[in-house]
């Protein structure tokens, strides 16, 4: 069983915090335990973040996605611009980050936050930034109980 919602949102700096609390909610009142709802905010907010930032030829908006499911959380990022060469940041976002540099430090956030970040990108269709994170259910979480009505123990 699975728990799928989509955002379509204005490319507007506003929009970042609508997403971050509209996940956070959703998450919380699954039974999601606070400490991976707080690095599901932080990477999702980056991953918004670099799309209002660094994406060029989309249109006015951009979405996204969160499926859940009893043992993970995937959230797409998704634009529609131009695409880009995210292999040339593999290296940067995986081994270190200045910290008086300008920008860089998204990408080394998304990654400390969740347990999986992969690109895809297509030039002249755009990028989807996918973020998955390992859930951690409290003991009595909605969650869990929509799992066992689904699938009934024997």
């Amino acid at each position: 069983m699975k728990i799928v919602f989509s955002l379509s949102l204005p490319r507007d700096e506003a929009s970042v915090p609508v997403v971050r609390h509209i996940c956070r909610d959703a998450l919380l009142n699954l039974g999601v335990q606070r400490e991976s709802v707080e690095e599901i905010e932080v990477a999702t907010s980056e991953a918004c973040t670099n799309v209002l930032k660094h994406v060029s030829g989309t249109q006015d908006s951009y979405e996204v996605s969160v499926e859940v499911n009893d043992s993970q959380c995937e959230i797409r990022v998704i634009d529609t611009g131009y695409g880009f060469d995210y292999s040339s940041l593999e290296d940067f976002g995986h081994t270190h980050v200045d910290p008086d540099a300008e920008g860089g430090r998204g990408i080394f956030l998304m990654r400390a936050m969740v347990d999986s970040i992969r690109f895809t990108s297509e030039p002249e269709q755009g990028t989807i930034v996918h973020l998955i994170k390992h859930l951690e259910l409290e003991e009595d979480s909605v969650l869990r109980r929509l799992i066992s009505v689904v699938t009934p123990h024997d």
